[in-house]
């Protein structure tokens, strides 16, 4: 089914789904170890489905924009080769999903200190960007080598360089203004952000513009990840009372 036929499941208001989700995919290397690899990245290659399994759901239902937290800041600390083989899978995921990104009308863009990444993987990056920039359903955020603290430090260094241009005064800077600096400001905040393993933790992610984001936490691995939970995330949501600091 393309995504552009929109289906909603049995159930589920469409009038009351989450314009933006969020999703910290973890477990990669616990799934591994419970299935005896000793090589945690086994895990990683087992993810790159669930990741293409969250996409096309998200597609699917018509969500307006999906952020996965792909490699974070502190990702780069992990042993070198394990980065490398994150990198390869990287790399050839952003190849590979061009076709697929394409018939389903999706548009990938990135979120995070991408100078970092291997010149090889940017140069995949910008290629796969370009390829699906005419495409206006899904948008597809990777947050790579991202990290939420250095979002805000990154937007607050672009403010104070236009101010020492005198572009802004720091008296009229506003929250909103704050926010129009950070890495996709185009998207609108995540009203439902995700997190798979178990863990109740941040972890970093999406600081600023989770304020008031629902969080929902499930206990199963990134890699066993499918439309069935994304689903059950989306039922769940659909039972909160959102107020934002006000009354019902």
């Amino acid at each position: 089914m393309s995504a552009r036929e929109v289906k909603i499941p049995e159930g589920l208001d469409s009038a009351r789904l989450p314009r933006h989700v969020a999703i910290i995919m973890d477990g990669n290397g616990r799934w591994a170890r419970q299935r005896g690899f000793l090589d945690r990245t086994r895990g990683h290659r087992a993810g790159v489905d669930a990741v293409r399994a969250a996409t096309r759901t998200a597609a699917e239902l018509g969500i307006h924009a999906l952020t996965l937290y792909a490699f974070s800041e502190e990702n780069w600390s992990r042993p070198k080769s394990e980065i490398s083989v994150l990198m390869s899978l990287l790399k050839r995921f952003l190849k590979d999903e061009i076709p697929e990104l394409s018939d389903n009308n999706i548009r990938l863009v990135t979120s995070g200190r991408l100078h970092r990444l291997p010149d090889e993987v940017l140069k995949q990056m910008d290629d796969t960007m370009r390829a699906t920039a005419s495409n206006t359903g899904l948008i597809l955020n990777l947050a790579l080598s991202y990290g939420g603290r250095a979002e805000i430090v990154d937007a607050a260094k672009a403010i104070i360089r236009k101010a020492i241009r005198g572009e802004i005064a720091p008296e009229v800077l506003t929250e909103e203004m704050f926010a129009r600096h950070l890495y996709q400001p185009d998207l609108p905040d995540p009203d439902l952000i995700i997190r798979t393993s178990g863990e109740r933790r941040v972890s970093n992610f999406l600081i600023w513009e989770g304020a008031y984001s629902e969080y929902y936490f499930s206990e199963v691995l990134w890699p066993d990840f499918n439309r069935e939970v994304f689903l059950e995330a989306l039922f769940d949501y659909q039972n909160r009372d959102r107020r934002f600091g006000g009354i019902s």
